[in-house]
């Protein structure tokens, strides 16, 4: 016999598109079953009931047991073994159509009867099921959109509890109805071939017994052949006899699962940690799409990462749709309606960007360390799983100070240094390129600020004089310095990302690295918020506004700020390395290097820091800032441009050098 096809019953709890797929090929075989089963009940009833037409009703059923062989069954297509049987079948009822005319009991009992009980209890249980499923489903949808809609900022513990307890019961609801289901479905591929041969067996057997005609008839062949099909009904009956068990089994040790299965958030302490190092996640995930000008809504779609691509498979679709390509993309997490655990994808030109909700914070850590990986294209080389956790383990040591004595202890193991010898030859150049070494750059041990705070005394001299409180959040001296800087006022958006204790401010390599570490850090520490700040480059200071209530965070003044760069290869990474002076340590002169996020070309906003700069040297001298602002244009809305002709950069710089 070929093998049979099955539902497994480990996927009824995920309820993937897939399985969902693979159940409507199981109920489109269940629904041509029933319309089979029925025209042969039918044929079969014809024969108890034309007593008098019997040629003509056996003649059917002949007719109908070869149509057996046109039937579109979804499954079990191949099974030449029935067929042939049915055919034999076929032309030994052909042979004793004229002697069918006093079966009428045996062929009740033997042969209507078996398959009114399939019907009537098989396919009918098999429909039964199918609405519960549905039901289930439906329940279990509705209270996950309930679930997914608890505030964030005003949290209800006893709201939440009661869409938790919720959701639970739903799901394992879902998951029981649908473990019925499956089961169903499989045991029809088996009692589907035996409610086909039985009755006819049946109704063979009893022309045999009733009439009890000759050797002629009835020959040693055709008792063969009947012996070789009770012993394929034995068999197939075996068969289902064993699955059902198995089935049985499985049922209930899947039942037997803990119950943290059916919980959406399990934030418990036995639940595993978020795998970083992940370059495929499959899962259901809410997204947000545009209704109108302001209204948004919520869908939830089953999606899944494939290559460098994120696709989307409704529940309905076959297969699935590309969403957006992963290569070089951002990730962060983001505040969404008050909704919890929302991430955002932004495409490398910062045009294109979608908005997805996890169900919890583990799916949640996940995807967002999942696409991250991807976007590295580090699924593209020979091992990504070994580059994945090599990256994350460098992540980790780029943030993890090495202490003087373990340096001492790996250059006494001459073993290690040798098998490492291959592997560094391919950075030896680099670091020989570099004029200082990280730890000479960056003070080793020194935490990564997380939340800015301004390094200048000048900040903070107006807290000696007691003053009365804005209640709109404004000072008078942010009006002072918005009156007092007329020369240059340029605003830029910026996403303050960290920043740490620094040894020298005479070269680009210490920016490169803090930038390096801060990311660093940020992703091994699940650090995926950024604060926003609106940047005020000024012919005196860099401010940093909080774009809300207008209220200064930090200033820089110019003559601290000693270097600014971006990154290599992301522009929109910029650094500066502004110089305090610390009372408390004896006058001591502290760097810091603060590195932001921006949305603008961070060239260009280097290029007005050194404006600015220059602007600020110049104010002394009328005639070295007439030639200064000559490099400069004023726009429509009153912001200063820098102008495109190198020669006019160049003669204003010569002439303010001569000047200075």
């Amino acid at each position: 016999m070929p093998p049979v096809d099955k539902l497994l019953l480990e996927e009824a709890l995920q309820d993937s598109p897939q399985t969902r797929s693979l159940l409507s090929v199981f109920e489109e075989d269940a629904g041509t079953l029933t319309e089979y089963t029925n025209q042969l009940l039918q044929a079969m009833q014809r024969v108890y009931g034309a007593q008098n037409e019997m040629s003509i009703a056996t003649q059917q059923l002949s007719k109908q047991l070869l149509a057996y062989e046109k039937q579109n069954f979804a499954l079990s297509k191949g099974d030449d073994e029935v067929i042939s049987t049915l055919q034999r079948f076929a032309r030994v009822v052909n042979e004793l159509n004229s002697l069918h005319t006093e079966l009428a009991k045996q062929v009740a009992d033997t042969m209507i009867f078996p398959m009114i009980q399939f019907r009537e209890r098989d396919l009918t249980e098999v429909s039964t099921l199918k609405d519960l499923f549905l039901l289930a489903s439906n329940e279990h949808d509705a209270a996950m959109a309930k679930y997914s809609k608890l505030p964030k900022k005003r949290e209800n513990e006893k709201l939440k509890a009661e869409a938790v307890a919720e959701v639970a019961t739903a799901r394992k609801r879902q998951h029981q109805s649908s473990l019925q289901y499956f089961c169903a479905l499989n045991a029809l591929q088996y009692r589907k071939r035996v409610a086909m041969l039985d009755p006819l067996l049946g109704f063979t057997q009893g022309q045999i017994n009733f009439f009890k005609m000759g050797v002629e008839m009835f020959s040693k062949k055709l008792e063969e052949f009947l012996s070789s099909v009770a012993t394929m009904v034995q068999s197939i009956q075996g068969q289902l006899d064993a699955e059902a068990e198995s089935m049985r089994l499985a049922q209930q040790e899947l039942l037997l699962a803990n119950e943290s299965i059916y919980i959406p958030d399990n934030n418990t302490t036995t639940s595993k940690p978020a795998n970083r190092n992940l370059l495929q996640k499959a899962g259901y995930l809410n997204i947000r799409n545009k209704t109108g000008l302001v209204s948004t809504s919520w869908e939830r779609l089953y999606f899944f990462t494939q290559g460098g691509n994120l696709m989307c498979q409704p529940r309905g679709a076959v297969a699935g749709g590309l969403i957006m390509d992963l290569d070089n993309c951002s990730v962060m997490a983001v505040d969404c309606e008050d909704r919890r655990y929302c991430f955002q994808i932004t495409s490398p030109s910062g045009k294109m960007g979608i908005v997805l909700q996890a169900e919890g914070k583990q799916e949640y850590e996940e995807w967002i360390c999942t696409i991250n990986n991807i976007s590295r294209q580090i699924y593209l080389t020979d091992n990504p799983e070994a580059i994945a956790i090599r990256l994350n383990q460098t992540a980790v040591e780029a943030v993890t100070p090495m202490s003087t004595f373990q340096k001492k202890h790996e250059s006494l193991r001459p073993e290690i240094a040798e098998r490492g010898s291959k592997e560094a030859v391919s950075n030896e150049q680099c670091l020989t390129d570099a004029p200082e070494s990280a730890d000479q750059l960056v003070v080793p041990g020194t935490p990564i600020q997380f939340d800015l705070c301004s390094t200048s005394e000048d900040f903070d001299y107006n807290k000696s004089v007691s003053r009365r409180v804005n209640p709109f959040g404004e000072s008078d001296h942010d009006k002072a310095a918005a009156s007092e800087d007329l020369l240059l006022h340029q605003e830029f958006t910026v996403r303050f990302l960290g920043s740490i204790e620094a040894r020298t401010d005479q070269n680009d390599e210490l920016i490169y690295e803090t930038m390096r570490q801060v990311l660093a850090a940020r992703a091994i520490h699940n650090v995926f918020r950024m604060t926003e700040f609106k940047m005020i480059v000024s012919s005196r200071e860099l401010r940093f506004v909080d774009p809300q209530t207008q209220v200064t965070k930090a200033s820089f003044p110019l003559s601290n700020v000693t270097l600014y760069t971006t990154h290599q290869d992301n522009k929109r990474l910029i650094g500066f390395v502004a110089r305090a002076s610390d009372l408390q340590a004896e006058r001591k002169t502290l760097l810091n290097c603060c590195i932001f996020e921006t949305n603008d070309d961070g060239v260009k906003i280097c290029a007005f820091i050194d404006l600015a700069r220059k602007i600020n040297q110049a104010e002394k001298d009328p005639e070295t800032l007439a030639l200064l602002m000559k490099s400069v244009k004023l726009s429509a809305d009153g912001k200063f441009l820098l102008l495109s002709q190198q020669t006019d950069e160049e003669e204003t710089e010569q002439d303010f050098e001569s000047e200075a």
